[in-house]
């Protein structure tokens, strides 16, 4: 399959320009906005600008992305937790980064379709007959998208998915052509693909390094270019990134040509510009508007805000799509709570979230209703996703040992990178009070929501008690023949978190022999191990003793939904065909019959137990994981039982029990 992707074809180029670059793609919808946002419109200013744009796309997402992180491929696989499988094994702590990265993802797609949509449809504002348009109005009709957005994903998107590519492709064939339009009457602003206008921007503008908070958000949808790399393979996103790459630079050329050729027309904030005299000698002055929209000949106007919709509401599609993605990996990793997954279709990758769809919808209302119009929207914009490409850097260092890269050359992409993203988290954090705080918050509780989950696994393992199987055969055997013991059933299923072959938990032998015995005919022991090839589907089988004790251990890649009952199913009846096993009744009027015999399946619920002593922390941190494990998947549907043949036990988890009680026996009187 990824062979197949990585051929570079015209159908995976247009693939990739509906579904790869959405995010990246709608950024020249809001980025002069947010650049010019305050200020006096000057060349220093605008050259400036567009230098540090043509400079970030160079060096964050052309290099960075596009030709070194595109290299961590994960059979064909991309993304903060594809690239965290492939060196999981050398650290433990890179578990954080990974987290963070995928906390940040997470947050970013709630604030992205807040953003390119309220973007787009603010045009409206620029066209004579809607110029009345009011604020809220705009809110609406951004609301009335979200609903319809969020109500088709649970259908899938493989109808409309075909759609997406052809209008992209218009969407960036009119963003050159805009830019080229713009671009004549104003040659000189080719000098900004000089460095040196970028950094005379930093360095000597009126807080110029600030600036980069705004710069930014031209390059915030790297990432997710990274994360959708298994849906039309690499060498499709590296060859159709040059067309897009040219496609965005004309647009910001043109955007900043055409404002060069406004100067002491337009002005951007009122009391900022009365103040510095402006007004005063540009009596004339008018109002600036975003100048994408401004830029567009009147004519166009109205169907350029309809492909700007169209682009921002696929840009929209994408992230949403990514997060579901994003979430189904964390589950397998163990990295958050079990959740419903519904696969609306039988295409690859095609999956829906119930309950992320329902927060994602919930956070994007939110967000539209709090800032209200994309200007303060920009303000929130940038900061997580920072976050989550100085996790992607420190990763892709650790990939770069594993494959024994000069460790010279990991010190100068560590600098490099680490500089350049920390000088643009450190400009972004200026956000912070300006609507950042509130990204800040969404992703610190999502970022909780994967560290409680993966916390709390870590101090139960510190507890789990396992056995030696071999020393409990012997008595399983004699249990398995006791006809004075009712039997529980003829296959008795059980599923164990035990790696080793030869061992099994302490509470499952506990539930077989002191809770009830267990009578049983065969004894199944099933085990689920999370490898890090994404789409690996495979089992092992040992049987221990001949038609009476057998492990099961299935191999999942973290891609792969363990649909352990038709998984199970498919074991017993290659193991049947095999003559490996007697699945027959041993009742004597069934087995006569040839009738299968019936099959439980045993899932342990833990409860906390009240004989605890953990400290403070820890105990937060068992109190939040049984609160959460409260609201999600239970065990037997995260494995996909069927209800029908499973019992759930209790089972009381003592993770630091009490070592010295004091109680103190006394004697009556008559005593």
């Amino acid at each position: 399959m990824s062979k197949q992707l990585n051929k570079v074809t015209a159908a995976g180029l247009l693939i990739a320009l509906g579904i790869i670059y959405g995010d990246i793609g709608t950024s020249p919808l809001y980025v002069f906005s947010a650049i010019i946002n305050g200020k006096i419109i000057s060349d220093d200013l605008i050259l400036g600008g567009i230098s540090c744009i043509i400079w970030t796309l160079t060096l964050q997402t052309t290099l960075k992305y596009v030709v070194l992180t595109l290299r961590a491929d994960n059979r064909g696989e991309g993304g903060i937790f594809s690239l965290y499988t492939l060196v999981r094994r050398r650290r433990k702590w890179l578990v954080a980064p990974a987290m963070i990265g995928g906390a940040a993802l997470l947050a970013d797609g709630m604030i992205t379709p807040p953003i390119s949509v309220t973007s787009s449809i603010e045009g409206l504002k620029q066209i004579q007959r809607f110029a009345d348009i009011t604020e809220m109005q705009i809110v609406y009709i951004v609301l009335g998208i979200m609903v319809f957005l969020f109500f088709m994903q649970q259908f899938g998107t493989v109808s409309i998915g075909r759609m997406f590519g052809p209008i992209m492709l218009i969407w960036f064939s009119m963003l050159a052509i805009l830019g080229v339009i713009n671009l004549s009457g104003n040659w000189h602003v080719l000098n900004a693909f000089s460095p040196h206008y970028a950094i005379n921007l930093l360095v000597n503008y009126p807080k110029g390094f600030w600036i980069l908070g705004a710069i930014f958000l031209c390059t915030t949808g790297a990432e997710a270019l990274y994360s959708d790399m298994g849906h039309c393979g690499k060498n499709n996103i590296r060859a159709s990134w040059l067309g897009v790459k040219i496609c965005l630079i004309l647009n910001y050329l043109g955007q900043g040509a055409y404002l060069l050729g406004q100067q002491g027309k337009l002005f951007a904030n009122e009391s900022l510009l009365k103040s510095s005299g402006f007004l005063a000698t540009h009596p004339n002055a008018l109002p600036l508007e975003n100048p994408f929209f401004a830029m567009m000949p009147t004519k166009f106007l109205l169907i350029g805000i309809i492909i700007a919709t169209a682009a921002a509401i696929i840009a929209s599609q994408a992230l949403i799509s990514g997060s579901f993605t994003l979430i189904s990996e964390a589950i397998r990793l163990n990295l958050w709570p079990k959740l419903k997954i519904n696969y609306p279709t039988e295409e690859r990758g095609q999956l829906f979230i119930p309950a992320i769809n329902g927060l994602l919808f919930v956070g994007c209302c939110g967000i539209v209703l709090f800032f209200k119009n994309s200007g303060n929207m920009e303000g929130a914009y940038g900061l997580a996703i920072t976050l989550c490409m100085i996790s992607t850097s420190i990763l892709f260092a650790n990939y770069l040992v594993l494959h024994r890269v000069q460790s010279i050359w990991i010190y100068v992409y560590l600098i490099v990178y680490l500089t350049i993203e920390l000088s643009f988290l450190i400009a972004n954090l200026d956000k912070f009070s300006h609507g950042g705080y509130v990204m800040f918050i969404v992703g610190g509780l999502l970022f909780l929501v994967m560290y409680i989950w993966f916390k709390s696994r870590k101090i139960k393992n510190r507890y789990v008690e396992f056995a030696r199987l071999e020393n409990y055969l012997p008595l399983l055997q004699e249990l398995s023949n006791d006809q004075s013991i009712n039997k529980y059933a003829t296959h008795l299923v059980y599923l164990s978190s035990a790696n080793n072959p030869k061992e099994i938990e302490y509470k499952v032998i506990h539930s077989i022999l002191n809770k009830k015995p267990k009578r049983a005919d065969i004894y199944w022991f099933v085990h689920v191990d999370t490898v890090d090839n994404p789409y690996t589907c495979e089992y092992e089988v040992q049987t221990i003793i001949p038609n009476e004790v057998i492990r099961v251990e299935f191999k999942l890649g973290f891609r792969v939904q363990p649909k352990i009952n038709l998984m199970f199913r498919k074991v017993v009846e290659d193991m049947v065909a095999n003559k490996e096993v007697n699945i027959v009744s041993r009742y004597e009027s069934l087995q006569r019959n040839n009738i299968t015999g019936d099959f439980e399946f045993v899932v342990s619920e833990k409860f906390l137990s009240q004989d605890n002593e953990l400290p403070f922390w820890e105990r937060v941190v068992m109190k939040l994981y049984f609160w959460l494990k409260e609201i999600s998947l239970s065990e037997e549907r995260g494995f996909g039982l069927d209800a029908s043949n499973v019992t759930v036990e209790k089972f009381p988890l003592v993770v630091a029990p009490v070592k010295s009680l004091k109680l103190k026996r006394t004697y009556s009187e008559e005593d």
